[in-house]
């Protein structure tokens, strides 16, 4: 990209706002059409198409085509594997090679490490969702997860209850070889939420494209995490 050092890659608040806003649509939705894109965006197809080219030059985004009927199949856009840069990570390579000083995914150790920033998290949560109602605090601990980098949001499910989804992970590269930090999340958020039963219903490291959590309010007399 332009601008950027060889093999350095613009922050994703340095580009364009359009391009901005198109990885970020593809971040939290998937793979989309273009017209899909034109629809959110409320810009013209032309302008969608000339950034999405741009960004595939990039290497930022691929596309496959698919039928539509018997017209013209329609060309599916989504992120490429490098446009995961551009969204939070808040540990990488350096964390991976520590824990493993500690004996790698099956020491007592590293579980503990995970257990004390689950303790941390949850003080800190509490702090904050202290006193509200139940809705308040998911929606509280929603933003809670947006500003720790997991891209979340929440939705109300016909049943009364709530979904959260995290777009991103924030701490990707070292979930896929640590399990245990996969594990503190759930533990986390069903803490967190102890009048709440919550389940986890799509997980990236199972190949969703997020990690996604129902939450119910429990039946009297229930507790526990679910």
């Amino acid at each position: 990209m332009s601008g950027a050092p060889a093999g350095e890659q613009l922050p994703l608040d340095s580009m364009p706002s359009t391009r901005r806003a198109i990885l970020a649509s593809l971040k939290r939705n998937g793979a989309r059409r273009s017209r899909d894109l034109v629809e959110e965006l409320g810009i013209t197809v032309t302008a969608v198409r000339q950034q999405l080219d741009r960004l595939q030059q990039d290497g930022l985004v691929i596309h496959r085509q698919e039928p539509v009927g018997r017209g013209r199949p329609a060309h599916i856009y989504e992120l490429a594997p490098a446009a995961e840069e551009f969204f939070p990570k808040r540990y990488g390579d350096l964390t991976n090679e520590l824990l493993g000083y500690l004996g790698g995914p099956d020491s007592d150790d590293v579980a503990e490490l995970f257990e004390l920033r689950r303790q941390r998290r949850l003080h800190d949560a509490q702090i904050r969702l202290d006193g509200l109602s139940l809705d308040g605090k998911v929606r509280e601990l929603t933003r809670i997860l947006d500003e720790d980098g997991y891209l979340a949001d929440v939705e109300e499910t016909d049943d009364g209850g709530w979904r959260i989804v995290e777009h991103n992970c924030a701490i990707l590269s070292v979930a896929s070889g640590f399990r245990q930090a996969c594990t503190s999340e759930i533990r986390f958020i069903s803490d967190a939420l102890p009048e709440a039963k919550v389940v986890r219903v799509a997980h990236i490291l199972s190949g969703a494209h997020v990690c996604a959590y129902q939450i119910h309010r429990r039946k009297p007399g229930k507790a526990g995490s679910g």
